[in-house]
C-alpha cells in the first residue's frame, strides 16, 4: 500500500510541475510578438503569438507601388513576421514539451520558409519561361 501512496504523490507533483509549466508557457506566448520590415522600408508588420496581424505601417514610399506590388510586399512582409514568431513559438515549446508529438504538432502548423511554395514545396525559379508557362494563380 505504501508503494501506491508513494506513486501517487509522485504523479501528483507530475500534475503540478506541468500544470506550472502550461501556465508559464502561455505567459510567455501571449508576450510574443513578431516583426518584419520590407527590404527597402516601405512596409512594417507586427503580429502576435498566433501570427496575426496586429500592426501594420507604411511609409510615403508605399503610395509610389503600384497596387499588385504593394499587395504582395505587404503580404511578403507579414509572412516574414509570422516565421519570425513561429521560430520564437517553437523554441518555447521545446523547452517546455521537448522533442515529441506536441512539437511536431506545432512545427508542422507554422508557416514555411521563405521561397517556398506551401502547397507543393517547390522553389521559386527566376526562370522567367517557365513563370509564363505555370504562372501562380492568387486568390
Amino acid at each position: 500500500m505504501d508503494s501506491a501512496a508513494q506513486w501517487l504523490a509522485s504523479y501528483d507533483q507530475k500534475l503540478v510541475r506541468a500544470a506550472a509549466n502550461a501556465k508559464a508557457a502561455s505567459e510567455t506566448l501571449s508576450r510574443m510578438s513578431g516583426t518584419a520590415t520590407s527590404p527597402r522600408g516601405e512596409v512594417a508588420v507586427q503580429v502576435g503569438p498566433s501570427g496575426a496581424l496586429e500592426d501594420i505601417r507604411l511609409t510615403p514610399a508605399a503610395r509610389a507601388m503600384e497596387v499588385e506590388q504593394l499587395a504582395k510586399l505587404i503580404l511578403a512582409t507579414a509572412q516574414e513576421a509570422q516565421r519570425s514568431v513561429g521560430s520564437q513559438v517553437v523554441e518555447i515549446m521545446t523547452d517546455y514539451v521537448g522533442d515529441g508529438p506536441a512539437l511536431d504538432f506545432v512545427k508542422q502548423n507554422m508557416p514555411p520558409a521563405t521561397g517556398v511554395d506551401a502547397t507543393s514545396g517547390a522553389r521559386p525559379t527566376d526562370n522567367d519561361e517557365d513563370y509564363f508557362a505555370n504562372p501562380r494563380v492568387i486568390v
